[in-house]
């Protein structure tokens, strides 16, 4: 049997890594209309293919070994890959329910999104994208829990650049405590109610602060800032995101408050 979901991308733009990477992170993100869809049917070995050609995709193929079972996994991406988006918390997370269904193995929908989670958390690709994607909508966790919120389906233009490897800065303990320091910062402030625009002022200082953005993504947000708009950039890629100056920056997305689902 085939079966196929979808997952949208996530951005996030503040984070704090916890000890527990079982928790996720500490941090803002929010779910987009772009994301990843995977087909998933029953085969003899496991192969993916990502938009057509044929990749090593490790939080995917651990999430299928942590299944016991072997399939032949399409992928396609309506966001870059390894560019901030969360491209592989999509994929993972599709591909965890397209399987729940194409091999009849019952598990709840909280269980395949913590097996999708561990794969991500395993292969070093993310710490709570997951967690965004089954949600939708704007998330939140400054420390006492969880929160949500629905968007209001707000347009987001960005300009990506390359990919940073998140293993990279996850492995690299001086990156990860300025990051860990400008986050509990940015968090300290974060205001849910705050519109769009304020909370990407907020999130590139924690972005400045952290030393992550490269030139390219520097120049770009002073593009768009002197154009009137505001801009941050993507945790972890060398992604600008921008809202209030259209047509700064060449690509755009919308923020969603759908979730994965089956399709």
């Amino acid at each position: 049997m085939t079966e196929r979901a979808y997952a949208p991308g996530s951005v996030t733009v503040v984070f704090v890594p916890q000890d527990d990477p079982e928790a996720g992170s500490l941090g803002v993100s929010f779910a987009v209309e772009d994301g990843v869809t995977a087909t998933v049917e029953a085969a003899a070995e496991t192969v993916v293919r990502l938009d057509g050609d044929r990749t090593d995709f490790e939080p995917v193929e651990r999430l299928l070994s942590t299944l016991d079972v072997s399939a032949a996994v399409e992928l396609d991406a309506a966001v870059p890959v390894g560019r901030g988006f969360g491209a592989s918390g999509a994929a993972t997370l599709a591909t965890a329910l397209a399987a729940n269904e194409a091999f009849g193995l019952d598990r709840s929908r909280e269980s395949s999104v913590r097996a999708a989670h561990r794969a991500e958390v395993a292969a070093g690709t993310g710490l709570g994208d997951v967690f965004v994607q089954d949600r939708g909508g704007v998330v939140w966790n400054t420390g006492d829990g969880v929160e949500r919120a629905e968007p209001g389906g707000e347009t987001v233009e960005y300009a990506s650049y390359g990919g940073i490897s998140t293993a990279s800065v996850l492995g690299d303990e001086e990156a990860i405590a300025a990051v860990a320091a400008a986050g509990r910062e940015a968090l300290s402030s974060f205001d849910p109610d705050a519109p769009l625009p304020e909370l990407f002022e907020s999130a590139w200082r924690f972005a400045d602060e952290s030393g992550l953005p490269t030139d390219a993504v520097r120049d770009t947000v002073a593009d768009v800032a002197a154009a009137g708009g505001a801009a941050t950039m993507a945790m972890v890629g060398e992604t600008v995101l921008a809202v209030g100056a259209p047509g700064v920056l060449p690509n755009r997305t919308r923020l969603t408050g759908a979730g994965a689902k089956l399709r």
